[in-house]
């Protein structure tokens, strides 16, 4: 008789935006003639960039001669891809990042909830308090999460660091030691991005008690401010103990074509034993690599064309994070991010819980956003809001909230 992995059962409901899709497409159902605006999902609107796209059309012609087709792509991904990921993401800052260090993939989401197949089943894990979810479900999934508690959302072994108003929604070091820590800057979803003097607090204290800092770059390219690292490699030490995820969906578009890379320093080691190789060799067993045509499209984001496109491209999305923070903070919300990131994080008003904020938010005026506590305890009475939507939608949106 076949058993399940219990550790699924430990989960409370399901994924958080699966949620909020089911509660938005139960309310278009019943309201077919109200017009939603989605500020909710992290999900891009604006089309690929066009030097990309030629990229894309070139290599599907590739793709139809003998003499220029690809089958399956190399383990760490094609050798122009990575070559030219370590020149512009690494070199051009003075980050010491080589090539076969990179490890090109589909996506950060996978890679984010892959990587902890590498490491010890009892390690300790320690996320920041709110933060993208899937750290912790990927570990709960893996079996790290001991037991869920109804009255504080935590599950027993993860040390939760909580980033609130009083810090800066930046996390402290924990009182408890953990062996894996999730840090994610600029923050999703709170939008506060660390200083460089921060990040080198975590480096140093990550090398001092042994542990691993897995460090989610997913959303660099929208960084502003002068003392705040695009790479957690800008910090000195970081190659023995930090691993960083990188993503094509923010900066590029990439949403729907499916790219994001990781690194892993050969550098960092336990005992004898690269991290590296058992990346490597995970990611040999396990993944076929990204298709030879969006891998060209990668490479194309970094020619001087695609650069120039596609900081055109975050510019307008930055505007229309201006425009909720703005609009909001003038109709009296207390509001924080869009600076250093696409999100605006709000604190819900009249006490309002997160969830009942989201309700009202779509009942009454058709605006969705993503609630709080579904990136964790500390993000119950605030809801986040997203800047990847059109100008026109972001304009409209603001002027319903001020209707409330």
């Amino acid at each position: 008789m076949f058993k399940i992995n219990e550790d699924y059962l430990k989960l409370p409901g399901s994924y958080l935006f699966s949620t909020i899709a089911k509660k938005v497409s139960a309310f278009q159902a019943e309201n077919p003639d109200k017009k939603i605006i989605r500020l909710g999902i992290g999900d891009v609107t604006q089309p690929i960039a066009p030097s990309i796209i030629r990229a894309l059309h070139s290599a599907v012609d590739e793709m139809g001669e003998a003499e220029t087709f690809h089958g399956y792509a190399p383990d760490l991904g094609y050798a122009f891809l990575r070559d030219a990921i370590a020149e512009n993401d690494y070199h051009a800052r003075g980050c010491d990042v080589q090539a076969d260090e990179i490890f090109v993939s589909d996506g950060a989401k996978c890679d984010c909830s892959n990587i902890q197949e590498i490491f010890s089943s009892d390690c300790k894990i320690a996320v920041c308090d709110p933060v993208y979810p899937v750290y912790v479900d990927s570990n709960i999934m893996a079996g790290r999460g001991g037991t869920y508690s109804t009255l504080t959302e935590t599950f027993s072994d993860v040390i939760y660091m909580p980033a609130t108003e009083t810090n800066g929604f930046c996390p402290e070091i924990p009182d408890e030691t953990p062996d894996i820590i999730y840090l994610c800057s600029p923050n999703n979803p709170t939008g506060a991005a660390m200083t460089k003097g921060q990040l080198q607090v975590w480096v140093d204290y990550a090398n001092k008690v042994g542990a691993v800092i897995i460090y989610d770059a997913a959303y660099e390219a929208y960084i502003s401010e002068e003392n705040v690292p695009h790479s957690i490699y800008e910090c000195e030490g970081a190659r023995t103990c930090a691993i960083e995820l990188h993503s094509f969906s923010k900066n590029a578009g990439f949403t729907g074509l499916r790219l994001g890379y990781t690194v892993i320093p050969k550098d960092l080691k336990d005992g004898d034993v690269m991290l590296h190789s058992l990346w490597a060799r995970r990611h040999g067993t396990k993944y076929n690599g990204a298709p030879y045509i969006i891998q060209r499209a990668g490479e194309a984001v970094y020619s001087p064309e695609g650069k120039a496109e596609l900081k055109e491209q975050i510019a307008y999305y930055m505007k229309n994070a201006r425009v909720i923070y703005d609009g909001l903070k003038a109709a009296g919300y207390q509001v924080s991010g869009g600076v250093n990131s696409p999100y605006i994080w709000m604190k819900t008003p009249k006490g309002m819980t997160s969830w009942e904020f989201f309700d009202q938010l779509l009942k009454n005026v058709q605006v969705v956003g993503t609630p709080g506590s579904g990136f964790g305890p500390s993000g119950e009475g605030y809801f986040r809001l997203t800047a990847f939507g059109t100008y026109e939608n972001t304009v409209a949106a603001v002027e319903r909230f001020k209707s409330l």
